[in-house]
């Protein structure tokens, strides 16, 4: 079940608020500038299905953010524990960074962990299956797929080279939990 914990920047090992409540996700990630929605397949997805039908189980929602937000490209990440590069894409982006356009990523299937540090707290949004996050540009963030990392996602871009991560060389994502699915 998706998940919101804020806590404050100092303080890794004790929540200020806990909610796995959908709207109640979406509006407190509204209040820093974070869209989070839940959208249903128009279709039914089959495991290992192709790109072009997943594409297709969600056309409408996806035709309604290009066509609100621009994006020029659109494609499908698949994931699974025994990619040979799933330690690689791993730390990838566990450090904070942030990128020169909206993060916007929808969980098919599978999940991970978005950690946005917008000013002195931290929000951990455990994205599941069903969930749309868009970080804004420039908010400081770390992902972490977990170490046996299970996802499918759509991913939206404007520019291909404006989703770069830029590093901000703090240490505070190893301060920070790590995404340890099945954990409470």
């Amino acid at each position: 079940m998706s998940r919101l914990r804020i806590f404050a920047e100092d303080d890794p090992s004790t929540p200020r608020f806990v909610t796995q409540d959908g709207a109640e996700i979406a509006r407190c990630l509204a209040e820093i500038g974070v869209r989070f929605e839940r959208w249903q397949p128009r279709a039914e997805i089959r495991a290992g299905a192709a790109s072009e039908e997943i594409l297709s189980a969600f056309r409408e929602d996806i035709d309604r953010l290009v066509a609100e937000c621009g994006f020029r490209t659109v494609d499908v990440v698949s994931i699974h524990p025994e990619h040979p590069e799933r330690e690689a894409l791993r730390q990838k982006f566990l450090d904070e960074h942030y990128h020169k356009e909206n993060e916007v990523r929808f969980f098919v299937a599978g999940s991970g962990l978005f950690t946005l540090h917008p000013d002195h707290r931290v929000y951990e949004v455990l994205c599941e299956a069903g969930d749309l996050i868009s970080v804004p540009d420039r908010m400081r963030h770390w992902f972490d797929m977990g170490p046996s990392p299970s996802f499918v996602a759509i991913r939206f871009f404007t520019e291909p080279d404006g989703w770069v991560g830029h590093f901000t060389g703090t240490d505070i994502a190893r301060r920070f939990p790590r995404f340890e699915p099945g954990s409470a």
